[in-house]
């Protein structure tokens, strides 16, 4: 027996609240209608704000992301983000050549990062650098370009010419939003093209991210899935996103 509307429309939400997200693929095939009826029920309940839509799929929250400033940023979801930064503190090894880009939880990591030894670091960030300054075993190349001045960091052309000078052991890498469709990105255009430029100079690409990122997206794309080899994230990302991340090759770690 095919479902009613009324059915249908409380199986998307009851998939959204389990997921995070719907496809119109999967929801067609899981309730035997037509791709154009699962659009009209996804349309339906947008007009209701019950969920947003965005290429063939739906999220329960809005999946668009405005820039705000560090600042303000930096009050947000603060335990989540030290224990995302305590966890990648620990990756870092003796004689490691590491690329810091910018971000509040970027922030965070510059201020666990207390090395045993020598420690080079290239960064974005001013604030990272700041912090790093203080410690007299760390090597700091500061990139130099076009302050953003809402995140406190470089970006332009200046910056993305030096990194192609450098070759280093890991990328620590924040980002505005991750898709499973789209893939990881920003709020600004020259942001998401120096952030590229760090991925091509970096031999392992390290995410970090707290939940609130995933089924976002920002404004400008820095790369696939498959150019990310670990995000380390919180506790409260849901199992069926982590497994989608796995699936595309990329380790999670929920801190």
């Amino acid at each position: 027996m095919t479902a009613s509307i009324a059915e249908r429309h409380q199986f998307i939400l009851n998939i959204l609240r389990e997921k995070g997200y719907v496809t119109v693929h999967d929801l067609s095939r899981d309730l035997k209608v037509s791709s154009v009826t699962i659009r009209k029920d996804l349309k339906y309940l947008e007009e209701r704000q019950l969920l947003f839509r965005s290429h063939g799929s739906a999220t329960p929250n809005n999946p668009y992301i405005n820039d705000r400033p560090v600042n303000e940023k930096e009050k947000i979801r603060v335990s989540q983000k030290q224990a995302i930064a305590r966890y990648a503190a620990t990756l870092i090894e003796p004689g490691d050549s590491i690329i810091l880009a910018s971000g509040t939880t970027i922030i965070e990591l510059a201020r666990q990062i207390i090395p045993e030894e020598h420690l080079t670091v290239v960064t974005a960030s001013l604030n990272a650098s700041q912090i790093l300054s203080r410690d007299p075993v760390i090597d700091i190349i500061q990139l130099g370009g076009m302050v953003r001045k809402s995140s406190s960091s470089i970006v332009g052309p200046y910056a993305e010419e030096l990194l192609q000078n450098f070759s280093c052991s890991k990328l620590f890498l924040g980002v505005d939003g991750i898709d499973p469709e789209y893939g990881f990105t920003t709020t600004n255009a020259m942001e998401a093209m120096l952030n590229q430029h760090m991925i091509r100079a970096a031999q392992k690409v390290i995410v970090l991210a707290d939940s609130t990122k995933f089924g976002r997206r920002g404004f400008s794309r820095i790369c696939g899935l498959t150019e990310v080899d670990m995000i380390i994230t919180d506790c409260e990302v849901s199992s069926s996103i982590v497994k989608r991340m796995e699936e595309a090759g990329i380790e999670v770690v929920r801190s």
